[in-house]
């Protein structure tokens, strides 16, 4: 029967150990990014128009003429927004800080228990080198390393 998952199939995926995985195993390239002036609306159009579950806030500073990320907006932020009976909000007001990063040769184990440590669905993914965001990485990543032995 299709979509069935039996003992024999699935026995030989679960749960895999996490020491072995690696960030980048997990992380989605690339990051969607909105700017701080950006409303609620059209970062909830942004998330669905490209089916994802995050944005990056990006903003720059005197300190940074490069653009970095100070906040990550989630679908939940979204949607609390959405409950509260008040003025449409920016995405500077939605974003969670601080910005938890990591690299790409970090150990997953060790991005699942900054991710638990902190209270965070979403971690940033920096290059080594240079600092600057290259992906994303979500709780469900991790959940889909657990379950599959992939990202």
């Amino acid at each position: 029967m299709p979509g069935t998952v039996t003992q024999t199939y699935h026995g030989s995926y679960l749960m895999p150990s996490l020491e072995h995985a690696t960030v980048s195993d997990a992380m989605h390239p690339g990051i969607l990014s909105c700017e701080p002036d950006a409303t609620a609306t059209d970062v909830a159009r942004l998330m669905a128009s490209h089916h994802v579950h995050c944005v990056a806030v990006v903003g720059v500073s005197h300190e940074k003429p490069e653009c970095f990320v100070w906040g990550i907006i989630s679908d939940l932020d979204l949607v609390a927004a959405g409950i509260r009976d008040e003025q449409e909000p920016t995405a500077r007001d939605l974003a969670g800080q601080p910005v938890i990063t990591v690299t790409p040769n970090v150990p997953l184990r060790e991005a699942g228990e900054a991710m638990l440590r902190d209270g965070v669905s979403h971690l940033v993914v920096t290059d080594a080198v240079a600092g600057h965001p290259i992906g994303i990485l979500s709780t469900l990543d991790v959940a889909g390393v657990l379950a599959w032995g992939e990202g």
